[in-house]
């Protein structure tokens, strides 16, 4: 017998008092609870097949999204003719982009907490049930109300689905993948524009709603069978729901601020001027109640660091300069080389094509390559490059269309690149939240970047410029052709500012290894 024998047969005739009996009998119910843990063997993998049904379903998740970024626009004058409102129109796109932009960390942060399958569920659910009352609304009040309802789900959708992409796919693959969500959110941009005009003039307007129900049936089937496999990394614990509101109404007051400033009010008036002050205060509440509570909804300091804060300015740099310039060039297009208001959008193409070839170059950079960032920081130099081009030379269209989709090519270099970074940066029951935090400020950045780029044609041409699908107007074509083009310089650098910045981040950007396939170990399933 050797002494763990021994010691094992000594045990079993030893009796425990009774007050130590009953406390060993009661350590089960108090000390194990699982519910919070996260899984330390790593689970089954998942085949090709699943990753691939898994990436098909959220492209289409993806799809939804983007499509209803774009498609009421086109849309828009037939719905106003059949209410006899043409005054509130503005309204249901603003509708859906400030709920979308406003939710965005929340359900990043929810899935940290409930998992990506409660909320992919919760947002696809609110995006249909506001879907099916835009498409029955009887006036335009409950028309822009549907919109708000439908930009609840639709900004969770974006945060979620790349949540979920970073549980089923490695950080070295991931831009990869990131690249074809590029793709689909660039397909999904212009395509909607010629699907809303469509069923607007041949259907009716409100196939526009109607159409996402079968979409959205079809990502959940393919979606949710596939859900249970995914590994779990979210955590339990409780929500700073007054944490939440702070960080949405500080993000509500100040795309009103960007919506209506210069438009509905001057800049400088008291209403503008009292909503900066409002959004100042809610913001700085946000910030006093994250540093006093024990599980605050956004923790500050996961916005630190040498990762995360260069690669949310590179990202929302970035996004700011094509969105920006997606916004403002049909204006240039029609009244510079006096293209039709249908060749103005079909000129955007190469901007918003070229780009996701752009993303594709570094995705694939990334699963190769040890220095991945450097491919976005020659693509965001080049762009730079490109953009101080366009601002020197006065080019013919074919010149400039060429020039810009080679902008475009070094801009989307930045996007994979961004988000794998900001998600490797971070525990992994945190990548919610990080990603959450992410797309809110690239949103916010885009915003503020479409009111600066109408604010510097503002003060170039000394006349209000037309928004946003107005190009077309008489007052678009009545601007000098010299004066656009010198107004235009000062857009052409401040895009050309923004890509100068974004370089500039990237290179002061920690550069962390990405794990691959065969580099991965069970410890990091259980951070």
């Amino acid at each position: 017998m050797n002494k763990f024998d021994r010691q094992s047969s000594s045990a079993d005739t030893q009796t425990l008092p009774d007050d130590i009996a009953e406390e060993l009998s009661r350590l089960p119910s108090e000390v194990i609870s699982v519910d919070d843990a996260p899984s330390i063997a790593p689970p089954v993998p998942l085949s090709q097949d699943e990753v691939r049904t898994i990436v098909m379903s959220l492209m289409l998740t993806m799809f939804l999204a983007a499509l209803d970024q774009t498609i009421v626009a086109t849309a828009l004058p037939t719905i106003g003719r059949q209410f006899q409102d043409v005054s509130n129109l503005s309204w249901v796109i603003t509708a859906y982009l400030l709920a979308s932009t406003a939710v965005a960390p929340v359900f990043g942060t929810l899935s940290d907490i409930y998992g990506r399958r409660a909320m992919i569920i919760i947002s696809l659910s609110l995006f249909v049930a506001g879907s099916v009352l835009c498409a029955i609304a009887p006036n335009m009040p409950m028309l822009i109300l549907a919109r708000g309802l439908q930009g609840l789900g639709g900004g969770g959708i974006m945060p979620v689905v790349q949540t979920v992409i970073s549980d089923v796919v490695s950080p070295r693959e991931r831009g990869q993948y990131q690249a074809y969500f590029s793709s689909v959110w660039m397909v999904g941009g212009i395509l909607g524009p010629v699907i809303g005009g469509v069923f607007a003039e041949h259907l009716h307007w409100s196939m526009i709603f109607w159409i996402n129900l079968p979409l959205t049936a079809a990502a959940l089937a393919l979606l949710l069978p596939k859900m249970k496999k995914i590994p779990v990394f979210h955590r339990k614990r409780k929500v700073d729901w007054l944490g939440g509101v702070l960080l949405m109404a500080s993000a509500v007051v100040f795309m009103l601020v960007l919506t209506w400033g210069g438009t509905r009010f001057p800049w400088l008036s008291p209403t503008v001027l009292a909503m900066v002050g409002g959004a100042v205060a809610l913001v700085v509440s946000f910030v006093w109640h994250a540093r006093r509570a024990d599980e605050p909804f956004l923790p500050l300091p996961l916005l630190g660091g040498s990762v995360v804060p260069f690669g949310l300015m590179a990202g929302g740099c970035a996004l700011g300069a094509i969105t920006g310039l997606t916004v403002q060039l049909p204006l240039y297009y029609e009244s510079v080389y006096h293209l039709s208001a249908s060749e103005a959008g079909l000129a955007l193409i190469p901007l918003a094509a070229v780009s996701t070839c752009g993303a594709a170059i570094a995705g694939r950079t990334m699963a190769r390559a040890k220095h991945y960032k450097r491919v976005a920081i020659v693509g965001t130099s080049w762009a730079a490059l490109c953009g101080l081009g366009l601002t020197l030379t006065t080019l013919p269209l074919w010149g400039l269309l060429t020039l810009m989709a080679a902008f475009a090519l070094g801009l989307g270099t930045t996007f994979p690149v961004c988000v794998v970074s900001i998600q490797n940066s971070v525990a992994r029951p945190q990548v919610g939240t990080i990603t959450g935090a992410l797309n809110f400020f690239r949103s916010l950045m885009s915003s503020f970047t479409v009111a600066a780029f109408a604010a510097i044609l503002l003060i170039a041409l000394g006349i209000d410029v037309p928004l946003a699908g107005e190009h077309h107007a008489a007052g678009a074509v009545a601007i000098p052709t010299e004066d656009m083009r010198h107004a235009f310089r000062y857009v052409f650098g401040a895009a050309t500012a923004l890509m100068t910045g974004a370089a500039l981040c990237l290179i002061a950007m920690e550069e962390r290894p990405l794990a691959g396939p065969s580099a991965q170990q069970p410890v990091e399933m259980a951070e």
